[in-house]
């Protein structure tokens, strides 16, 4: 599905894998091995004709060449590491990642605790270097010239029975070494660039309408529809702000951009200082996402039977990372509202489950209900909540947090 509504990257994700905020349940019970899910995937899209146009990308538990090897030989074209390289870091995996305790220095926004992190670049980059070294004396085993050749190559696998158990017996391993009866010429590889009409999207029309703003700082104000396929609306707008402005960006309101419609994912990504965008409608996920420093108002139509209080006006995970900038929503938002805000002011009139997830700065006022597991990993910031029914206590998580009336 997703290949045929031109994902251009596929990432399989394995069991193995996960950061230390994970409960033991899930680290120990949950998911399934990269093996299986990247063999049936790469089985799918050279059956189906897409793998050319496809970038898969595993990862989960990789540590060593050898399993970056099996990976682009199941038809993995890239790799990720993540628990290996933190650990070459300085991680000593105490499974505290959200409790802002982290010994070490790597996940803590504690300046006491960021003092004792003694990780260099060169650390990882001599692991990595381990990783090409163990890859290449492999490849030079099996007679490959690249890592291009490998991919999709299982004919090169061989099997031997490394655990002599009765419970081994009956394992078959077919399944995952199968490879589809295609004709030679159908890629088992990655080796297509598709074509988005990126030159379409709505903020080529914003660009072009702020220049005046851009060039020579003048006030402007645009007026637009906007449909659910137009996503990231501000982000380039944002860039070309960036581009020739720094990072303070402009003066508050230089671009004032007004949308009706219901806008699609990642509305007002990254948006920088000096751009206000007002929606009249609603939008999706990620709103505000990386917000830096720009303003985001989104409101119901004023001829709108709803009762705006009572009703998603947008949706999970909005303000993920947002650094600066202020957001203003006539509605309640949906789950792990303002997740990892550092920064950015918000007001919102309801949020779902995990509102203000791993917060570390800015403040946000909640004048509405909200979800469970409220401020789990907040470690920093301010958060004010219309409690009428005196009920917040109980779906607010006070592990890192007091409440105060």
């Amino acid at each position: 599905g997703v290949a045929k509504a031109r994902a251009d990257h596929i990432t399989i994700s394995g069991f193995e894998g996960g950061t230390g905020a994970s409960p033991l349940t899930a680290i120990k019970h949950a998911g399934s091995p990269w093996e299986i899910g990247l063999a049936e995937t790469q089985q799918t899209l050279v059956a189906n004709r897409l793998r050319g146009r496809i970038v898969l990308q595993v990862d989960g538990g990789l540590r060593t060449g050898r399993d970056a090897v099996i990976g682009a030989l199941l038809g993995a074209d890239e790799f990720g590491f993540s628990t290996a390289p933190l650990i070459a870091a300085g991680c000593i995996m105490m499974r505290k990642c959200h409790l802002n305790t982290c010994p070490v220095g790597v996940a803590t926004q504690d300046p006491v605790l960021r003092k004792r992190f003694k990780g260099t670049p060169e650390h990882v980059i001599n692991y990595f270097f381990f990783i090409a070294e163990e890859m290449r004396e492999i490849m030079a085993q099996l007679g490959f010239r690249s890592v291009e050749e490998m991919v999709g190559r299982v004919d090169a696998l061989d099997r031997q029975p490394a655990i002599d158990h009765w419970k081994a017996n009956g394992l078959d391993f077919s399944r995952i070494f199968a490879q589809p009866n295609m004709p030679a010429d159908v890629s088992i590889r990655h080796n297509e660039r598709q074509h988005h009409p990126i030159e379409k999207v709505l903020d080529r029309t914003l660009i072009a309408k702020a220049m005046p703003a851009l060039e020579r700082g003048e006030k402007v104000v645009i007026d637009s529809p906007i449909r659910s396929v137009d996503r990231s609306v501000g982000a380039m707008l944002s860039g070309e702000v960036a581009k020739r402005h720094g990072g303070a960006g402009l003066p508050d309101d230089t671009i004032t951009v007004n949308l009706s419609g219901t806008a699609g994912q990642a509305f007002g990504a990254f948006l920088m200082t000096g751009v206000t965008v007002n929606l009249v409608g609603e939008a999706n996920d990620y709103v505000g996402k990386g917000l830096s420093g720009g303003r985001i108002v989104v409101r119901p139509p004023a001829n709108s039977i709803i009762v705006a209080e009572e009703s998603i006006i947008v949706g999970n995970t909005v303000m993920y990372g947002a650094t600066d900038g202020e957001c203003y929503f006539r509605g309640v938002a949906g789950e792990r509202f303002a997740v990892r805000n550092s920064g950015a002011v918000a007001v919102v009139e309801g949020t779902g489950d995990h509102g203000c997830e791993y917060m570390t700065g800015g403040i946000v006022v909640v004048i509405g209900q909200t979800g469970r597991n409220f401020a789990a990993g907040m470690s920093g910031g301010v958060a004010y909540v219309l409690d009428e029914d005196k009920s917040f206590a109980k779906r607010c998580n006070l592990s890192m947090v007091d409440i105060e009336p």
